[in-house]
């Protein structure tokens, strides 16, 4: 979950737990005020009736129930009973409705002097009435038809609040924090396009809010570092192979010399076949990490030009006979109505040439009869694919995932010679085009290792 996606939920489920709560309060507030309400409507009620029937004398039984029927405030579904000292009924108003009352709630009038209860939607008061040293019980039951409405009404407005409320908060608070957090999105955008390649992009500072600026900053400052880290590597390894090569070529030079001069003992001739395939070999390695610590600076990939993937092939053939004279290589272009142009993939030719290579080298040096079959096909309308497949001892699953691993060697190549780099030194030459690169075992029993290029119009 992104950060802006924890912030705006976080902040919404706090709101909504807040907004709840205080339309709970609210909710229950007006319920108790509405208790209280009614509560004084029928104490009001319990008292009038009391006194009418007790202390005037002008009103009795009839006279009170035709007060009580064309009373102004009048409750709903209303009943009032009046009890004398002796728990005898001495007045009932007029109402159909009833009172659940039992002995034991006028018994209790006088010890608490007022009794309230609610049940089946009606409540009930009831209070005791002391007059000229005579005792008096009423009891009044009546619904509260308007005030169980209004609350039933302010119920439906306050979810309807809420969810309206909750849903508007959640949508504007990840809306603002989405707007707020624009500049780390942005940031983050173009951390993106930070390659090893372009260490020397810098951040934008000015137009940034204060944390940002200062994330920025640090961010800017950290690639200077990392730059100058890389560039003194880059300077080393390209120091260290330009001295390498020159001495590696004359020895090479030296070697064939020899081997041209004269007639040597068999054993002799061996030995200097062998030592100068070593240098070779080692020549090669040291081009090749020439090349990759050329590839890490920016302006590399301007070198990037349309070039011809079969001419890549021969001429990576050629610099193998070099080390390898009885190395045999078969070529075949699968054609799908391919064109000239449907050959070419974009890239630098001395870093394709060492992939290319590296792959026919390693394909004559674990093949029994140093040969290799290459193909090309267009196996897609925007990808061209180059197989090179040899016979060789087969290897384990686990030999093949760590395959592309430096330094890392088969099984098959206990006697053989090799570095173990050639591989990895090839996936990063194919990285560095937008290429791959991958092994597989054919149903002869055959390595193949498939090269995809992608085609373009234009360089990347």
């Amino acid at each position: 979950m992104t950060l802006k996606r924890r912030i705006a939920i976080g902040v919404s489920l706090i709101f909504s737990i807040l907004l709840g709560m205080s339309e709970t309060f609210v909710y229950l507030s007006f319920a108790t005020f509405r208790r209280e309400e009614f509560f004084d409507r029928l104490e009001e009620k319990a008292l009038t009736t009391a006194r009418l029937l007790v202390e005037v004398d002008e009103v009795d039984k009839e006279m009170l129930r035709l007060i009580d029927k064309n009373t102004v405030n009048r409750l709903y579904n209303e009943k009032t009973l009046v009890f004398d000292q002796n728990y005898q009924l001495i007045y009932s108003s007029i109402d159909d409705a009833s009172v659940r009352w039992k002995l034991d709630d006028l018994k209790r009038l006088k010890d608490e002097k007022q009794i309230y209860r609610s049940e089946a939607g009606k409540e009930m008061l009831g209070i005791f009435y002391d007059f000229a040293r005579q005792d008096y019980y009423v009891l009044v039951a009546a619904e509260d038809k308007y005030g169980f409405s209004r609350l039933a009404y302010l119920r439906l407005l306050l979810l309807v609040t809420f969810l309206l409320g909750t849903a508007l908060v959640w949508l504007a608070t990840y809306y603002f924090i989405r707007r707020f957090l624009r500049p780390l999105d942005e940031f983050q955008e173009q951390i993106t396009t930070i390659t090893a390649n372009r260490l020397t992009i810098q951040l934008e500072e000015s137009n940034k809010s204060g944390e940002i600026r200062l994330l920025a900053s640090a961010f800017n400052n950290m690639l200077h570092r990392i730059d100058e880290s890389f560039a003194s590597m880059r300077e080393f390894t390209s120091n260290a192979s330009h001295e390498l090569r020159t001495p590696l070529t004359r020895i090479a030079f030296q070697l064939e010399n020899l081997l041209k001069g004269g007639p040597h003992p068999a054993e002799t001739t061996d030995v200097l076949q062998g030592v100068t395939r070593n240098v070779y070999q080692l020549s090669n390695m040291v081009n090749s990490l020439l090349l990759l610590s050329e590839m890490d600076r920016e302006d590399f990939r301007s070198r990037f030009r349309r070039e011809r993937l079969d001419e890549i092939v021969f001429a990576a053939h050629q610099h193998v006979r070099l080390s390898e004279p009885t190395f045999q290589m078969g070529f075949e272009i699968v054609e799908h109505d391919m064109d000239d142009h449907d050959m070419e993939v974009f890239g630098v030719r001395s870093l394709l040439e060492v992939a290319v290579a590296n792959l026919l080298r390693n394909a004559c040096m674990y093949s029994p009869d140093q040969r290799a079959v290459v193909q090309v096909e267009q196996t897609a309308p925007r990808e061209l694919t180059l197989r090179i497949s040899n016979a060789g001892k087969i290897l384990s699953e686990e030999e093949r995932i760590k395959l592309f691993e430096p330094f890392v060697r088969g099984s098959n190549a206990a006697n053989t010679e090799g570095s173990g780099l050639g591989l990895r030194i090839t996936r990063r030459i194919l990285e560095f085009h937008q290429a791959t690169i991958e092994h597989d075992m054919d149903d002869l029993g055959r390595h193949v290792f498939s090269l995809r290029f992608p085609l373009r119009k234009t360089s990347p």
